[in-house]
């Protein structure tokens, strides 16, 4: 039985240099200026074993989420038009929401679930995360769970 991927966001300067260099090479290769993975090593000065060995467990952050189902859960001040404010951000980065879950509210907050769709998404998660933060009323936003 396969275990689920678990994930760590680390800062790159305390990894060793090998993994910045996987993702240029997947970069490299993406974007056409190597055409072989013993290319992209080659001009990174990595094996072509460590690019295999790391390629499909590496990843920049502005690729987490893309083409995947993401959950956010948020906690939002209970005045009117806060929901609404989210799902405009939403629709703006182009996700498809695909639940929402609000419950009802108390001390003046609000709990709310939302699931969505992120393969046609116009920006990083993070990037996504910082507006929906900076939107009045936002108490606090947390990814919950991601596929």
């Amino acid at each position: 039985m396969a275990t689920k991927p678990s994930y760590l966001l680390v800062d790159t300067s305390v990894l060793p240099d090998i993994f910045e260099k996987v993702v240029e090479a997947k970069r490299l290769l993406k974007t056409g200026k190597c055409k072989t993975a013993s290319e992209a090593a080659q001009m990174l000065k990595i094996s072509r074993s460590a690019f295999y060995k790391y390629k499909d467990c590496v990843f920049p952050i502005e690729e987490m989420g893309k083409d995947r189902i993401i959950t956010l859960f948020m906690e939002l001040v209970d005045i009117p038009g806060i929901l609404s404010q989210v799902l405009k951000t939403l629709a703006q980065a182009c996700v498809s929401v695909l639940t929402i879950n609000q419950n009802i509210p108390v001390d003046n907050s609000a709990n709310v679930t939302i699931s969505l769709r992120t393969e046609e998404m116009n920006k990083s998660v993070e990037a996504l995360l910082k507006k929906l933060k900076a939107i009045d009323g936002v108490k606090k936003i947390e990814i919950i769970a991601g596929e």
